[in-house]
C-alpha cells in the first residue's frame, strides 16, 4: 500500500504550483472592506482580508481517485518551498511554522504561520494534536493557493482600487491618498512599496502597522513630529519578533498601572475575537499577536507580583 505522501502525486499538479490558474481556488474566501475604527483621524489604513472556509466545501481535491488522503501538511511546505525555487522574496525563508496550543483534552488547536507572516488556525473540532495540524495546513493551504490568483497581486491597478475603497469607507477628502502625512497616503505608500508581492508576503507589514495602531505608538510618533511616511520607511525594515512584542507589552504593563483591569479586559476581548475568527477559516496574525503580547504583559506583571 502506499504512503499517504506517495499519493499526493495523483493531486493534479496545477493546484499545488504556484501560479496554478485553479478553478479550486477560486472558493476560498473574498476579502470584505476594511474595518471601522472608533478614531478615524489617528489610524492608519488597512486592508482587513478575511478568510472564510465552508467546511462542507471540497478542500481543493485533498483526497485522490482512489481514497488516499495527501499529506496537506507536506504539500503545504512544498508549495512555498517551490515559490522560493522560482524566485519569491522571502525575507524569512520557505519555512512554515507550527504552534500547538498546550491542552491535555480535546478540542486541540494549532496555529500555522507562513512565509510572509500570514497565519491560519485549525478551524474544526479536532480529536487530536496530528488532526489540528492538518485543519491548520489545509486552510493555509487553500489561501496559499488562492493567494496566486493576479488580483492578490499588489500591482498599480491593485493599488488604485485599494487607495479608492479606502477612502471610500474612511469618508476622507479625496487629497489624502496623495499626501504621505495622512493614513490613506501613508498606505499607499507601503503598497507601493511592495509592488510584485501578494497580499499573504505583505501580511507581516501589515501586521506590524496594525499593532502600532492598536498599541498607541502612531499616535506617540505622530505628537513627536514624526511623518508617516517617516515611520512606514522605518518600520519597513523591522520584524516582528520577541523584541517588538516585549516593548508593546511594557507599553500594557504601564497601562494596567494607571488604570487597573484594563490588561484583563484587553486580553479578554483579544481572546474572543481570536477564537471567532479562526473558527471561521480567517487569517490570524494581527488578532494572535494582540492575544501573544497581552498575554506576556499578564505574565510579567503576575511574576513581578508574586
Amino acid at each position: 500500500m502506499r504512503s499517504a505522501c506517495a499519493s499526493r502525486d495523483l493531486v493534479s499538479r496545477r493546484i499545488l504550483e504556484p501560479g496554478g490558474n485553479s478553478d479550486e481556488g477560486q472558493t476560498a474566501a473574498q476579502p470584505t472592506p476594511p474595518a471601522s475604527a472608533q478614531d478615524r483621524t489617528d489610524m492608519m489604513v488597512y486592508p482587513d482580508a478575511q478568510w472564510a472556509c465552508s467546511t462542507t466545501a471540497p478542500m481543493l481535491q485533498l483526497y485522490d481517485d482512489v481514497g488516499y488522503r495527501v499529506n496537506v501538511v507536506e504539500a503545504l511546505q512544498e508549495f512555498w518551498q517551490m515559490k522560493q525555487a522560482r524566485g519569491a522574496d522571502l525575507r524569512n525563508g520557505a519555512l512554515v511554522i507550527y504552534e500547538s496550543v498546550p491542552s491535555n483534552a480535546q478540542p486541540y488547536v494549532c496555529y500555522v504561520t507562513l512565509p510572509g507572516g500570514s497565519c491560519f488556525g485549525s478551524f474544526q473540532n479536532c480529536p487530536t494534536k496530528a488532526e489540528a495540524r492538518r485543519s491548520a495546513a489545509k486552510i493555509a493551504l487553500m489561501n496559499s493557493v488562492f493567494n496566486e490568483h493576479p488580483s492578490r497581486r499588489i500591482s498599480d491597478d491593485f493599488i488604485e482600487k485599494a487607495v479608492t475603497e479606502a477612502r471610500s469607507n474612511f469618508k476622507g477628502d479625496p487629497e489624502e491618498a496623495d499626501n504621505p502625512n495622512t493614513g490613506i497616503g501613508a498606505f499607499r505608500f507601503m503598497l507601493e512599496s511592495n509592488k510584485g508581492r501578494t497580499m499573504l508576503e505583505f501580511q507581516e507589514l501589515m501586521t506590524v502597522f496594525q499593532l502600532l495602531h492598536w498599541n498607541g505608538s502612531l499616535k506617540a510618533m505622530r505628537e513627536r513630529q514624526c511623518s508617516r511616511q517617516e515611520v512606514v520607511a522605518h518600520y519597513s525594515n523591522r520584524a516582528l519578533d520577541d523584541d517588538m512584542r516585549s516593548q508593546m507589552a511594557l507599553d500594557w504593563i504601564a497601562r494596567e498601572q494607571e488604570s487597573p483591569g484594563s490588561l484583563r479586559k484587553e486580553l479578554n476581548q483579544a481572546e474572543r475575537e481570536l477564537e471567532s475568527a479562526r473558527l471561521a477559516g480567517r487569517e490570524l496574525r494581527f488578532p494572535k499577536e494582540k492575544k501573544d503580547i497581552l498575554i506576556l504583559a499578564h505574565s510579567q506583571i503576575n511574576g513581578k507580583g508574586g
